[in-house]
């Protein structure tokens, strides 16, 4: 056969495109570094670990590739947050003190431009630190307990500065304790004071512990008649011989916006006595709030009228501490009504008196009002008291003057319908006209009205 220059030359092109087409591009330059499976990062040193204190520390950066990094964690920032190819850099991480329980980590992200990544695990300790349930915490004159948890995150210690409040356990260790404060009767004439001091570590925390005193203090002239210390242990929700309950559906009055029950309702309790203190609950049950108004059952003309109180903190509460005649309340303003105490939590501390009928009422701007701040009113009990005679209406807080109306004696009940029977009332509102006038902070529920005692004195 004769071989001619043209099938040389085509023998020769097609055996070139054959090795041209299996060499599947194994010729094309390779990634640097490693494994061939992207660029080469060195961070150094590999991790760190440090204490609780805010600081700066440096790390180290070199890779064959241009590179960034960045962290989630808010508690570090980086300078700067990136770097060239070949280059070593130094990266400035500054850290915030660690003001937390427990010890935290940070993943600081370098990542190459072809996307290879490496990580530095930052591990900050925590400092020795406590968490208390409750800083302060106030008795009636009975013997009673409370407990408070403790969260250390390293061991402690307990102890109490008077014979007569003792705390078990005395020691406790990283984690959560349930610490029960407990206290004697209080024989005295004046409340009395202890400071529990937990120490951990160098550091010490405290709980401020106060307890009341049960003696009766008569004023000159008059004579106890009626009283509730709310002592008996055996007795957990106000005692229905001497107390009746109001149960009104949100809205009723004022537009106040809570629901009154009796006391309890499917788990929900909203009146009842622990530690010698009667306490009302104003509740988030639902869409709803829950509460109590209790009413003595036993009625007085004229007389001296005393309770020892402690009021709710939020936005929305209105605790109030007042007097409505035995009956003809439907009538009102005409019938008369006697404010003792109310408090809206919008203006805390500030505490007011008012009295209520025909001629003086709010719906008319005629009201007859005082007011005055009481420092502590919603951290400590205040003594809130009313003297009413057939000559004047007097109110005193800590027994001091506050509101003074006298008796016209013009014989006109649209002046001075306050010649009659009046039973005294506690409840704890939610919202309303007052109480809501800026709002409701629903964040403030539960809340808590504490009532120590109350007591009735009548002329000799």
């Amino acid at each position: 056969m004769k071989i001619t220059k043209s099938c040389i030359l085509l023998t020769m092109f097609l055996t070139a495109s054959l090795f041209s087409c299996g060499s599947s591009g194994n010729d094309e330059p390779k990634p640097s570094g490693g494994s061939g499976d992207g660029a080469t990062i060195t961070i150094s040193p590999a991790d760190m670990s440090i204490n609780a204190d805010g600081q700066e520390i440096i790390i180290n950066i070199k890779s064959d590739s241009d590179w960034k990094i960045a962290t989630t964690a808010d508690w570090c920032t980086l300078f700067p947050t990136g770097g060239v190819k070949n280059e070593a850099t130094e990266i400035k991480v500054s850290v915030n003190s660690n003001t937390g329980m427990e010890a935290r980590t940070a993943n600081l992200v370098v990542t190459a431009t072809d996307r290879a990544t490496k990580s530095f695990i930052l591990t900050q300790a925590a400092k020795a630190a406590i968490r208390l349930s409750k800083s302060s915490i106030t008795f009636g004159a009975q013997p009673s307990s409370s407990n408070i948890t403790v969260n250390c995150n390293v061991d402690w210690s307990a102890q109490s500065s008077a014979a007569w409040c003792k705390v078990t356990p005395a020691t406790g260790t990283d984690g959560e304790t349930s610490l029960t404060v407990s206290c004697d009767k209080n024989e005295s004439a004046e409340t009395r004071n202890a400071t529990v001091t937990i120490s951990y570590s160098g550091e010490s925390s405290t709980i401020e512990v106060s307890q009341m005193s049960d003696e009766i203090i008569t004023p000159e002239g008059y004579s106890l008649v009626w009283a509730d210390e709310f002592n008996d242990p055996a007795v957990t929700m106000p005692d229905e011989s001497k107390w009746w309950y109001e149960v009104w559906d949100p809205g009723r009055v004022n537009n106040e916006l809570q629901r009154y029950i009796k006391g309890k309702r499917d788990g929900v309790v909203t009146a009842e006595i622990s530690d010698g203190i009667l306490k009302i609950h104003a509740k988030k049950v639902g869409n709803e709030v829950w509460s109590a108004r209790v009413n003595t059952s036993t009625y007085w003309t004229y007389g001296y009228f005393e309770a020892r109180l402690k009021l709710p903190k939020g936005k929305g509460t209105w605790p109030a501490f007042w007097m409505m005649p035995q009956t003809g309340g439907e009538n009102w303003p005409a019938c008369g009504e006697i404010d003792i105490m109310e408090e809206v939590g919008v203006n805390p501390n500030y505490t007011s008196s008012s009295i209520h009928c025909s001629a003086y009422n709010h719906t008319i701007g005629t009201q007859k009002t005082k007011e005055v701040l009481t420092p502590g009113a919603e951290d400590e009990f205040h003594v809130y008291a009313l003297e009413w005679t057939e000559d004047y209406i007097k109110t005193y807080v800590d027994g001091k003057l506050l509101l003074n109306f006298p008796n016209d004696h013009a014989g006109d009940p649209k002046t001075w319908p306050f010649n009659k029977n009046f039973g005294l009332k506690l409840n704890l509102a939610w919202g309303g006209d007052w109480g809501g006038m800026k709002g409701v902070d629903e964040s403030a529920l539960p809340a808590t009205y504490e009532i120590d005692y109350v007591r009735v004195f009548q002329k000799d």
